[in-house]
């Protein structure tokens, strides 16, 4: 059959059909490189090298690991997974910083504690 209606025109399904055709295919062209992103994800994973490294290795190595997998994604063209691993490896770095933070914290207040407790015993014996 004719894909026009009586009156000329095309059919409105076939018109939405080609818009719904040429946006899917402009979107997959225009992904642009996430350059800023791994940027951002490695200095994340250096940021947290350093006080991270002892007191939570794991989420460190995650953040590590992540952010090799986003530029070996970068280097292979797929923007969307580079981009993806690279805002995850910022986030476990950022996780990673938090715990070492959270431990240090911990120790601290532990030596407080048993600053406080001797001070305790002291007076108790004068």
């Amino acid at each position: 059959m004719n894909n026009k209606i009586r009156t000329g025109r095309p059919l409105p399904q076939a018109t939405l059909l080609a818009a719904v055709i040429l946006v899917l295919l402009s979107a997959c062209a225009s992904t642009p490189p996430p350059s800023a992103e791994l940027a951002v994800g490695r200095a994340a994973v250096e940021r947290a090298n350093g006080p991270a490294a002892s007191e939570a290795p794991i989420e460190l190595a995650a953040a590590r690991g992540k952010i090799a997998q986003a530029n070996m994604a970068y280097a292979n063209k797929d923007y969307v997974l580079a981009r993806q691993l690279a805002e995850q490896a910022e986030a476990d770095a950022t996780l990673a910083e938090a715990q070492a933070r959270s431990v240090r914290s911990d120790k601290a207040l532990a030596e407080v504690r048993e600053g406080l407790r001797q001070l305790r015993e002291e007076m108790a014996r004068k």
